[in-house]
């Protein structure tokens, strides 16, 4: 038997046995059925805030993409001005190369005041900046350097600023980095709670189909049971020559029996599940004689849905015998019967899968091993 189909087993076994007291009905179906739709919807509005939360992944890892492009053309753009500033920087000194060649053409020519420009001039912004000096400079040398020296600042500038962006694109990355991994965090979180949830509805579904079908199996038996109730009348015959046998207490109720069940906790036959067997099984075939374990009243002798066709007997001081699932009576209530005598005969009536005698002795109530008596 699968797993599901012994549940549903233990489930109708637990239906049947409190079916008198606690019904499983409508109510209780659809009071289930609403914790599953209540589950479901929790569910869907996980499964809703989960697509949210990868859709701002997504947008996020879209931004990463677009912000390392952008990262990738401003390291270009950088190279490309690291390339122009040290054109402009070769620019200036071959300008300045070329100066002081003319500067020293002109003191091989005998102005010597040069030399000193060149000798107090640590470079060339020393040079052009000294004041008493620039007039000794050509107009086109020092337009010229200072034009140059113009593009080096602008490109030193531009170069500066390319690189306060190119920072602050990295730290806008790190950034979504540390926003990414927050994000896909909440996402597992998230896809586990959905995970569950649907473990969970699962489980109820379950538990709903469960509870629908054992109401089904219950009310189908119920219905067999009503009916045969309703149709069958207990099949009274006249009994046979009487028969002590054993030693016990009690006279054998059944001698050609074979114990098919006894005593004590067991499977049960028909619906599955855990079940205390209060009597003995003795199984034979239909139509062997059933007889009295002992002397005494005949207080039930007739047709239950689940015993069948059977009888009980007050023996006295809080002691009666129980004979059920017979073929045919031989005794009504009311009757006086001695120990001995054919008071039955095995059958399959009732709640049984085969011919058998259940018989069952109860003391002041309670059901006890009728092997103790025999």
């Amino acid at each position: 038997m699968g797993r599901g189909k012994r549940s549903v087993a233990i489930f109708l076994a637990l239906l049947l046995s409190f079916a008198m007291i606690m019904p499983i009905g409508a109510t209780d179906i659809s009071s289930e059925e609403q914790k599953a739709k209540e589950i479901e919807e929790q569910k869907q509005n996980a499964e809703n805030e989960e697509a949210q939360i990868s859709a701002n992944l997504n947008k996020i890892l879209d931004e990463m993409v677009e912000i390392r492009n952008s990262i990738a053309k401003k390291m270009d753009e950088i190279q490309a001005k690291e390339v122009e500033l040290a054109a402009a920087k070769a620019q200036v000194d071959d300008q300045y190369e070329a100066m002081k060649l003319r500067i020293r053409f002109m003191y091989e020519s005998g102005n010597t005041q040069f030399i000193e420009v060149l000798v107090k001039s640590k470079n060339f912004s020393d040079l052009i900046n000294n004041a008493e000096y620039v007039q000794m400079v050509s107009s086109y040398d020092r337009n010229m350097l200072t034009q140059f020296q113009d593009i080096v600042t602008e490109v030193e500038r531009q170069e500066k600023e390319l690189k306060a962006e190119h920072e602050q694109l990295e730290n806008m990355q790190v950034e979504l980095q540390a926003k990414q991994a927050s994000v896909e965090t909440m996402l597992a979180s998230k896809s586990q709670e959905v995970k569950e949830l649907g473990a969970a509805l699962a489980q109820q579904n379950e538990k709903v189909a469960q509870m629908k079908e054992a109401a089904a199996e219950a009310a189908r038996i119920a219905a067999e049971r009503a009916a045969a109730a309703a149709a069958s009348t207990p099949v009274y015959g006249t009994g046979g020559a009487s028969l002590i046998s054993g030693n016990g207490q009690f006279a054998h109720p059944n001698p050609v029996g074979r114990i098919s069940c006894g005593f004590g906790y067991r499977t049960h036959p028909i619906f599955g599940g855990s079940d205390f067997h209060k009597g003995l099984d003795l199984a034979s075939p239909t139509g062997t004689p059933i007889y009295a374990a002992d002397a005494g009243t005949v207080t039930t002798a007739g047709y239950g849905p689940s015993t069948g066709n059977w009888i009980v007997i007050n023996h006295g001081n809080g002691l009666l015998t129980y004979y059920m699932h017979a073929s045919a009576l031989f005794v009504r209530s009311g009757e006086q019967v001695s120990r001995g005598q054919n008071i039955a005969a095995v059958g399959s009536t009732g709640d049984s899968t085969g011919p058998h005698l259940h018989f069952q002795v109860m003391l002041n109530g309670t059901a006890v091993n009728p092997a103790l008596y025999l």
